[in-house]
């Protein structure tokens, strides 16, 4: 059911906005979950991937593989992880594109710009919880 009237549900629209979207909503779009650990430490559930993080494949052939990415190829819409590679005909390895809904990050790079995300993400994540929490409590007392 559509419920904004500034989106379009047309598959063949939302298909067009995806293929060419520009670098900057690429970047937003290329995100992956963090792991239950960095879930719990920063209360962020999922981040857009960057260059030195350390991730594990979850789903695919590479599952349960684990790297360092080592390239973020936004115009393919993949990224690539050391270590996941395949030797070409002439004897040449390269690398494996994987998606970034397929990994779960283990370990961010955490540099000034990428903590103010995690700040902000964080606090808006615990605005959250504390309102369902006490929707919940509120709902008790009634009954």
């Amino acid at each position: 059911m559509k419920f904004s009237t500034d989106v379009s549900s047309s598959r063949r629209k939302a298909r067009k906005a995806h293929f060419t979207a520009p670098s900057h909503i690429r970047q937003k779009i290329m995100s992956a979950s963090l792991s239950k650990e960095l879930r719990e430490k920063h209360n962020v559930r999922a981040m857009p991937i960057r260059r030195d993080d350390e991730v594990t494949v979850v789903r695919g052939t590479y599952k349960g593989r684990e790297g360092k990415v080592v390239q973020v190829y936004r115009k393919k819409y993949v990224i690539h992880i050391e270590r996941i590679t395949r030797e070409k005909a002439n004897g040449a390895t390269v690398p494996i594109g994987v998606h970034p809904s397929n990994v779960v990050i283990n370990k961010l790079k955490v540099d000034h710009s990428r903590q103010a995300v995690i700040d902000r993400k964080g606090k808006k994540e615990a605005m959250q919880q504390s309102l369902e929490q006490m929707q919940s409590e509120h709902a008790q007392h009634i009954v």
